[in-house]
């Protein structure tokens, strides 16, 4: 069978091939919607497929751009993801979306593989360990953003929320319900949103004269966090409020009181970072703090498509204020 063609397109639809271009370029200013319908009919009809090879290398662009999620399990990756790929789609541009699981090598290669396909652009949450990448794209003036977290000692566009702030006023409403004992988990210390949360803890803390007791705080991987949250209730004077660093530690910490027969509201009270879609079905409902992710991820797309349009951005960091969500 032969392969069908633009021009083959055009004859079908009564229109010139320029026109068809137009179409699947998705430049309809001039174009009405009777001609819009006869050439979407003429497509169906012979079943055409562009050659995006080719579109391609005439246009110098491959009208893709990639997505490095630092670790897909998270809630806020997921809607970020989604209002990245819902702003790129209505532009007629396709995300790949790759899960790096917090590895830099897993990101390094991301990075290599996408850049080798002619993506566009990148949007990046960074693992933080692959400083010299990052500084090369930013040198070359290629088109990248970062997302949550900060990258050190670089210049850089990124979107990120005020981690230190939202967990300071966490931490001040626990003070300001009466607990002293206010416990801390995290992942380990590798990115800076964990190190500006634990920040805004001990910051609350002091302002409060409150000493910082050191056997409060669990910075541990997931798979270590029950063993650490068991020792920290062994205490002779355990916690009576646990800040949670992110949905993944709270999934922890659920299942820990779960497993113990200790109950929210009564032996603890939980405050999370991060979108829990379900806190207020938990009973006694949880505190959120919740990250304006879809708002967040819409702008980096908006910043990643100007960058790609040649549009002059200065590198600055962007901060989007989360709230508290008292349930």
């Amino acid at each position: 069978m032969e392969k069908v063609t633009m021009a083959d397109v055009a004859k079908e639809a009564g229109v010139s091939k320029s026109t068809v271009s137009q179409f699947l370029n998705n430049r309809f200013e001039y174009m009405g919607e009777k001609t819009k319908l006869k050439i979407e009919e003429a497509i169906k009809n012979l079943g055409y497929q562009p050659n995006y090879i080719a579109r391609s290398l005439k246009q110098k662009r491959t009208s893709m751009v990639g997505v490095i999620v630092a670790n897909i399990m998270h809630r806020f990756s997921t809607e970020v993801s989604r209002a990245i790929e819902d702003f790129f789609h209505e532009h007629g541009i396709h995300a790949i979306v790759c899960n790096a699981d917090d590895n830099p090598q897993k990101e390094k290669n991301y990075i290599d593989m996408l850049r080798a396909k002619q993506v566009d652009g990148l949007i990046i949450f960074p693992t933080g360990q692959n400083h010299d990448l990052y500084k090369n794209m930013i040198v070359e003036d290629y088109p990248v953003v970062f997302m949550d977290r900060k990258v050190e000692n670089l210049k850089a566009l990124s979107i990120v929320t005020d981690n230190m702030q939202s967990t300071y006023n966490a931490i001040v409403y626990f003070l300001k319900k009466g607990h002293r004992k206010i416990a801390f988990a995290v992942q380990p210390l590798t990115i800076s949103t964990r190190k500006d949360r634990l920040e805004g803890y001990k910051k609350a803390m002091k302002d409060e004269g409150i000493n910082i007791n050191s056997n409060y705080i669990i910075e541990a991987d997931i798979s270590d966090m029950k063993a650490n949250l068991e020792k920290l209730f062994s205490l002779s004077e355990p916690p009576t409020a646990l800040f949670a660093g992110n949905d993944r530690v709270f999934l922890e910490v659920l299942e820990f009181l779960k497993e113990t027969n200790r109950a929210l509201g009564k032996d603890i009270d939980l405050i999370v970072f991060d979108n829990i879609p379900f806190a207020h079905l938990v009973e006694p409902p949880i505190t959120v703090i919740t990250q304006p992710a879809f708002e967040m991820g819409k702008k980096a797309a908006e910043l990643l498509f100007a960058k790609i349009n040649k549009t002059e951005i200065k590198p600055e960091e962007i901060v989007f204020p989360s709230k508290i969500m008292i349930h």
